[in-house]
């Protein structure tokens, strides 16, 4: 796929933090309307290849386009705008309340989001659009979560990036607003990367998976081809968890039966 073609293109991205490579060469491309997980265990570098789209971390060599332009040469509260950004810590301001924390962008871009567009935010994220007037700290772990993902759909993104958006949270809380995120994915036509360290959770909600091991992509898959044992060994060790689960699940089932 041409950069013209791509919404993201990362072409021969290296990050090196001293000694450190912790991205070592990945050139990949994104399809519009795709959801794409990046997986991997800690250290293969996949929060650090995120970090590179909305400029947090700048690549050492390579380049990374969005819509075809070089991310380092576009203006950076234009490129926030345009891509969302949902992150593990959620990292609302704690003496803001809800509602300006989901404004914050487009504030900083210039805008003034107007109560009723921050109350169908809040809808689209199933929180009351009363909790607007509430306090971070008066809300549960997944609520702020959900307004984390509010704020980052609040600039009408193209792209939507999560790095491990639900790994604080409890396994029911994360089921539920991953299946969210996945129906938001579909329903406003959006580009979605997300970071997990989840195989499970990338296979049930991604529609491509890349795997990274030290700081290179060593599979590209459709979650069909990683279940029927593609993909390669660093790959189908991941898969192997999720896997052995729900076979020892279906053999209590049997015994139950």
């Amino acid at each position: 796929m041409t950069a013209a073609a791509s919404i993201l293109l990362f072409d021969r991205v290296i990050c090196r933090f001293g000694d450190i490579t912790a991205v070592g060469g990945v050139t990949c491309d994104i399809a519009p309307g795709s959801f794409v997980a990046l997986v991997g265990a800690s250290g293969s570098g996949k929060s650090t290849l995120l970090k590179t789209v909305n400029t947090l971390v700048a690549p050492t060599e390579g380049r990374v386009l969005f819509g075809g332009e070089d991310v380092s040469a576009l203006n950076p509260a234009r490129l926030r705008r345009r891509v969302g950004y949902v992150f593990q810590g959620v990292g609302l301001f704690p003496h803001f309340p809800v509602g300006e924390n989901i404004a914050i962008g487009p504030r900083l871009a210039g805008e003034k989001l107007p109560p009723e567009r921050i109350a169908e935010l809040l809808a689209l994220v199933e929180l009351d659009p009363a909790m607007a007037r509430r306090m971070p700290d008066e809300l549960s772990g997944g609520q702020r979560q959900r307004v984390g993902v509010a704020r980052a759909l609040a600039g009408e993104p193209e792209l939507l990036i999560m790095d491990e958006p639900f790994g604080a949270l409890d396994s029911v809380t994360r089921a539920a607003l991953g299946a969210k995120v996945r129906e938001l994915h579909g329903a406003l036509g959006l580009t979605t990367v997300m970071v997990t360290h989840d195989m499970a959770e990338a296979l049930l909600l991604a529609d491509r998976v890349l795997v990274m091991d030290g700081g290179r992509i060593v599979a590209d898959e459709t979650p069909r081809a990683l279940l029927a044992g593609e993909g390669g060994e660093v790959a189908q060790g991941l898969v192997a968890v999720p896997r052995e689960q729900a076979e020892r699940l279906a053999a209590m089932e049997g015994r139950l039966a």
